[in-house]
């Protein structure tokens, strides 16, 4: 049983991008219809070449303090190659990141980031631990899929999102 105050990683591999950003709009809806709290996701891809593009709909992820940050620190983690651009993003990635870090095994991040092949599309989604229940009765369609309740509070990531915003500002 997932504890109230937890953070909550999927990472969902798909054969291509169009069946990730199918899953992407479920997750959308499921927040739109109030099974999921704050939460952050991107889909992922990585080309023939094994260089990995993330491809976020800014809108639909600013839940909460959270605001792009959470996936994106994720991301940088699980595809150490990912880079995201902007200077508001790159601190709070850069913040969320070590909070995600400390919540995750060695094992974890070798398991979560080997996941996507060269030529697929993954979806990753960092949310509050009700996520994973709305997530299972959702039945999304990855062909693998790989989940984990973090050792780390939804709080500590939101602190870590408004110091990065602070310091930026």
């Amino acid at each position: 049983m997932a504890k109230p105050e937890a953070v909550f990683l999927y990472v969902g591999t798909y054969s291509n991008e169009a069946q990730a950003q199918g899953d992407y709009q479920v997750v959308k809806d499921l927040h739109s219809a109030g099974a999921v709290g704050t939460y952050d996701a991107a889909v992922v891809t990585k080309d023939a070449r094994g260089k990995i593009h993330v491809n976020k709909d800014e809108m639909a992820t600013r839940h909460g303090a959270w605001g792009g940050a959470a996936a994106g620190a994720a991301v940088g983690i699980l595809f150490p190659p990912a880079v995201i651009g902007t200077a508001l993003a790159g601190a709070a990635i850069g913040g969320v990141s070590g909070h995600l870090w400390r919540g995750m095994s060695r094992a974890d991040v070798k398991e979560f980031g080997e996941t996507i092949d060269a030529g697929q599309a993954a979806l990753v989604v960092v949310g509050e631990s009700k996520l994973k229940q709305a997530l299972d009765k959702a039945a999304l369609r990855a062909e693998r899929h790989v989940a984990r309740e973090l050792d780390v509070s939804p709080k500590e990531i939101d602190a870590a999102v408004r110091e990065a915003a602070g310091d930026v500002r």
